[in-house]
């Protein structure tokens, strides 16, 4: 029988675009007992639009990133000033197909003048 999980990867509790992630820290008690906690990253399933491909992607972000996608002027906008090195290489691939796109536009707008 084969596995109903195949080919699917468990999602570590990180931000695709910005990278956040889990962080430890201490929970400390007015007898100034320390114990180890876990500070988790806001995390959100968010469908982001891409306005050169004509269609959305569905991302699990922080609601930090969200806010740093729209200041930029959407995922597009985000994805072309951000560095390959910082971006996963699913992003990766979404970035170039942008680029792509956007060098397509803009031959076919210079022979069209």
């Amino acid at each position: 029988m084969p596995d109903p999980h195949q080919g699917i990867t468990e999602m570590a509790r990180r931000c695709a675009l910005s990278g956040k992630g889990v962080m430890v820290g201490n929970n400390v008690s007015h007898a100034n007992n320390k114990t180890k906690r876990r500070f988790l990253p806001n995390l959100r399933r968010q469908s982001l639009y891409s306005e050169t491909l004509g269609e959305s992607v569905r991302l699990r972000i922080s609601a930090h990133a969200i806010r740093t996608v729209e200041h930029r002027g959407g995922l597009d906008g985000y994805l072309l000033d951000a560095r390959d090195a910082d971006l996963p290489s699913e992003l990766r691939r979404l970035k170039r197909r942008i680029q792509a796109a956007r060098a397509g536009a803009e031959g076919s707008a210079a022979e069209a003048s």
